[in-house]
């Protein structure tokens, strides 16, 4: 039996929101709610929103100089003007008043007469763990998205993916491998924080952390459960800083540090629940499914296991992961922000139950799916 689109439920409101849009789309209109009473406030925070967007790059672009010139440090200790700071640069005066401007209008610092002082929300981004980093590393992706249509069609080759070639499995240079190392290091704190405010290890007896990098999920997860047993599954290049840290923590005695890779080497057993924090977001879909199965099977029945990273909205887009981390994964060239319902179902599909997405802290920092081995 067919249906005419006219009968399909939501065509009437459809028709109406349509007919609005070709509406609002005529610039003579624009102008007219712009000045009309009834709809100028509207009219009006749209085309800020809009032109917020616009400039988006360039906001990006000023954060970065912001950072590069270590900026909110030099301003920690007290206001100083565009001369002092200029000369400190080796930047002319007239462009670094423009720069401090910006960062004022931006809400990162603030003016007062001829001096500029770091703001509340200036100071605040330095006490988030690595994003400075994140930032300064942001010039391979800026790179990839100054052709994004280019990007979209998929080249041979970007920026990212050479900044980050552990994804596609094989030896990492040392070098390279310290540098990502630190840097997952850094923000993995914060992601931890998320996580582990949302999920509970109480009974667990041995929790195995998969692409564990040097241990920062792991030393704050032994934080909660002080008699917990870890163990530690990631590159051979990437995990040499893992001793130190768990030495440093006093948690060497707990820790097991496993050298491999999940893409050609068996998980390690013995563990009750796993861990898979920032993993399948860098993979394909056919990687993810081949790292759950072995997952699923690692596990013993009852035994839990926690994803955490960035996810999209899926039917309710959402800008951390739908606009940010869907264009950083492409620019990556592997994986993809896939939403909580998309992972759930990878899990079923690989045999979990008693799936769960329990409501997200800061979706901009991680979302958490969980599942169990059935019984």
């Amino acid at each position: 039996m067919t249906s005419d689109a006219h009968d399909l439920p939501g065509w009437p409101k459809y028709r109406v929101s349509s007919w609005v849009n070709r509406l609002v789309a005529r610039p003579g209109f624009q102008s007219w709610a712009s000045k009309f009473p009834l709809t100028r406030s509207r009219a009006r925070a749209d085309g800020a929103a809009l032109f917020d967007v616009v400039q988006g790059f360039v906001q990006s672009q000023v954060l970065m100089a912001l950072v590069e010139l270590d900026l909110f440090r030099r301003l920690r200790a007290g206001p100083q003007t565009a001369e002092t700071l200029g000369r400190a640069c080796d930047v002319p005066e007239d462009g670094m008043r423009v720069l401090l401007q910006a960062g004022a209008a931006l809400g990162l610092l603030k003016r007062k007469r001829d001096r500029f002082a770091l703001a509340r929300k200036g100071a605040a981004l330095m006490g988030v763990p690595g994003l400075e980093a994140m930032i300064r590393h942001h010039k391979a992706f800026y790179d990839d998205l100054r052709d994004p249509v280019a990007l979209l069609r998929k080249p041979d080759e970007t920026k990212l993916s050479q900044f980050w070639p552990y994804v596609f499995g094989g030896d990492v240079d040392a070098g390279d491998a310290a540098v990502y190392s630190d840097l997952m290091a850094q923000s993995q704190r914060l992601v931890a924080e998320d996580t582990l405010r949302t999920v509970s290890l109480k009974g667990v007896q041995h929790l195995l952390d998969i692409g564990g990098g040097t241990g920062a999920f792991l030393e704050a997860a032994g934080q909660v459960n002080r008699t917990m047993q870890m163990t530690l599954f990631d590159l051979p290049s990437v995990v040499p800083d893992a001793q130190a840290r768990f030495d440093a923590a006093g948690m060497a005695d707990r820790v097991t540090i496993a050298p491999g890779s999940f893409r050609e080497d068996a998980l390690p057993e013995g563990a009750d629940a796993i861990s898979l924090i920032r993993v399948l977001y860098d993979h394909s879909d056919d990687t993810v499914r081949a790292l759950l199965a072995s997952v699923h099977d690692a596990l013993p029945p009852g035994g839990q296991l926690i994803v955490s990273e960035p996810m999209g909205g899926g039917a309710r887009p959402e800008r951390a992961g739908d606009v940010y981390f869907a264009f950083y994964t492409m620019a990556m060239q592997t994986g993809r922000a896939r939403s909580a319902e998309e992972i759930s179902a990878l899990l079923v599909e690989a045999g979990f139950d008693q799936v769960r997405c329990p409501t997200p802290a800061r979706t901009y920092v991680t979302r958490v799916v969980t599942a169990v081995r059935p019984i």
